[in-house]
């Protein structure tokens, strides 16, 4: 099921995402006593993290997992992780344990298991894929989704829950990234965009829909959220 929803402006964006997520929350702590979410980088990031906050939660319930993230130290600017830390952690009583993380000390293919290993002990009781209780999924100007990236050999690759990139269009280069058989295999995901510079990209994903990597994204349950700029195109 898919779903398109505008809104009149990025603080109402910020709003309709976080409610979402706190209606997919609930509902994932009392069926199955946990809530695992899958986190990107770039603007859905940030229109997270000045949301959660606004909620009430069994914080200790939640599962932080990455849908891709930069191979780099924590330290760094480029690091998805220390983003989230550094925004959510003075705001909400989370705390490290609350996220699995890659180990930037390894290299892109050995992080990359690592990290396939990491997400497969949080359901060691599952045979084949997982089903992520949501994916906040969000997509470039070329209309890259995680680090899968247009034209590149990661898009085919079904037999991993976890590959390695070393060659990314975008810097840094080394990251690893989530396959699209445990993207589609997701309960729910979520894309929000906000401003007249996603226009063009909305407009090319949701109108023209071409083969980009954000329009391979299928979970069970998909929502667009826009607000009225960003829908202008439509």
């Amino acid at each position: 099921m898919e779903k398109i929803e505008v809104v009149d402006s990025e603080e109402q964006v910020v709003h309709a995402l976080v409610h979402f997520v706190e209606e997919k929350s609930k509902a994932a702590i009392a069926e199955r006593d946990r809530f695992v979410i899958g986190l990107s980088g770039g603007s859905a990031c940030t229109f997270f993290c000045k949301g959660l906050p606004m909620i009430t939660s069994d914080w200790t319930k939640w599962k932080f997992i990455f849908c891709d993230e930069r191979i780099v130290p924590f330290d760094d600017a480029e690091c998805t992780f220390s983003v989230y830390k550094n925004q959510l952690f003075s705001k909400i009583p989370l705390t490290d344990e609350n996220f699995v993380v890659i180990d930037p000390s390894l290299s892109a293919k050995d992080a990359a298991e690592d990290y396939e290993r990491k997400l497969k002990a949080l359901y060691p009781d599952v045979v084949g894929l997982p089903k992520f209780d949501f994916l906040l999924v969000g997509a470039g100007p070329d209309g890259h989704t995680c680090s899968l990236f247009p034209g590149h050999p990661l898009l085919d690759v079904t037999d991993r829950w976890v590959t390695s990139i070393e060659d990314s269009p975008k810097p840094p280069p080394c990251r690893v990234t989530l396959t699209y058989p445990i993207i589609n295999n997701a309960l729910c995901a979520a894309f929000a965009f906000a401003g007249a510079g996603k226009a063009d990209l909305v407009k090319r994903l949701l109108k023209d829909k071409e083969d980009l990597p954000a329009n391979r994204v299928k979970p069970l349950e998909l929502l667009w959220i826009l607000d009225k700029s960003a829908a202008s195109q439509l």
